[in-house]
């Protein structure tokens, strides 16, 4: 299906709603394509998002921040770091999980998809940084939703609801999010030989303890790692205590941060897990983890992000039964990659209780009551 004119701002993207609308088609909403493999082949009219772009506004004391969400990621965390902040929630671009070329990520993609990193275990998902938003409604119609300070927000938490909608509700305009301090130090320490199990354990522990963990992941037959940040003397002190917290699992060992930014980057790319078999993104409670993989964890390639409450597999398992299996311990299965035969036969997200699915396509109707953006592609 063709696509249409760049859209330059809001009103742009409300005439091409409504044109859509017209003509009886459905719209695709597009960023920059770091995550189009996911979720199955669709035809539809593409809304590309790239040509609203630019920051509208940051306020570095007030650690605010509002732009377009067109604007490439890689600018957004430039422009923070330059100020000595961050995107505490750890966005990463699904490019090369995907097969693509990296730095196509959005903003607005990123909170659409609702992609956190390693530090989500500690700082927080995109939803509790996303401070508010403007967007269109699959009735052509500019709403805006939350506020600039937390304090000024009221209604309905639709921030909240926007994060991880994939573009199945309205279309973004502009987001406002909240920044954070960048650490004066960070450290990464080592714990190597535990298996599934013990490195869950392990994670488990030191989040539960004093030491204020960031992140915690384990990547099998390499190590698992856990990273300590803040000032100086806190982290050299946090560090020490993790030293009796997990006697019982071996010494940690603090890497050199060459080798500590090297894995932290493979759990970004998933590098580790190669290219070829389909991919899975399980969420799960950390003690139910390696259950969840049990019937397939021999032949498959796994990650564990957020302390074991996070598994990447790539596995040949057949969807039907890795579901059925993760659902018995409690989770939820999401097919990140896949062929198009694979994408278009088994559904991307893990299928909701009946009550939910019924929930999800009431709240889906009351912004998309012609459901222009169901695509078909979930």
């Amino acid at each position: 299906m063709a696509d249409m004119a760049l859209p330059t701002c809001e009103q742009d993207v409300a005439d091409a709603v409504a044109d859509a609308l017209r003509d009886g088609v459905r719209l695709a909403i597009a960023g920059g394509g770091s995550k189009a493999a996911i979720g199955a082949p669709a035809e539809a009219r593409a809304l590309p998002m790239s040509g609203l772009r630019g920051v509208v506004d940051y306020d570095p004391a007030e650690l605010v921040l509002t732009v377009r969400p067109g604007t490439p990621l890689r600018e957004i965390e430039a422009l923070v770091a330059g100020e000595g902040q961050r995107l505490a929630f750890d966005p990463f671009d699904h490019g090369p999980i995907l097969g693509a070329a990296a730095g196509a990520a959005t903003i607005g993609g990123v909170v659409a998809a609702g992609v956190s990193g390693s530090r989500r275990v500690s700082a927080g998902a995109v939803r509790d940084h996303l401070l508010g938003f403007r967007a269109v409604s699959g009735r052509g119609e500019a709403f805006a939703a939350g506020g600039k300070v937390v304090k000024n927000v009221t209604g309905f938490d639709l921030p909240k609801l926007a994060a991880g909608s994939w573009g199945r509700l309205f279309a973004l305009t502009e987001l406002t999010l909240k920044v954070l301090p960048r650490p004066r130090e960070s450290r990464t320490l080592m714990l190597a030989g535990l298996s599934d199990a013990q490195a869950v354990h392990a994670m488990s522990r030191a989040m539960g303890s004093q030491a204020d963990v960031a992140a915690a992941a384990h990547l099998p037959g390499r190590a698992t790692i856990l990273r300590v940040q803040g000032f100086g003397p806190s982290v050299a002190a946090r560090c020490a205590m993790l030293d009796a917290v997990l006697a019982d699992f071996g010494r940690p060992v603090a890497l050199p941060s060459d080798d500590a930014d090297a894995m932290w980057a493979a759990l970004r790319t998933l590098s580790p897990l190669g290219g070829e078999r389909p991919l899975w993104r399980i969420s799960i409670a950390p003690s139910r983890a390696c259950a969840a993989i049990a019937p397939f964890r021999d032949e498959a390639a796994c990650l564990f992000d957020w302390a074991g409450g996070l598994i990447w597999a790539a596995t040949q398992a057949e969807p039907g039964a890795l579901r059925a299996a993760v659902s018995a311990a409690g989770g939820h299965a999401m097919l990140v990659r896949a062929d198009a035969r694979m994408r278009a036969a088994v559904p991307a997200f893990h299928p909701p209780a009946g009550g939910m699915a019924a929930l999800e396509t009431r709240v889906r109707r009351a912004f998309d009551p012609m459901s222009l953006f169901e695509t078909g592609r979930f």
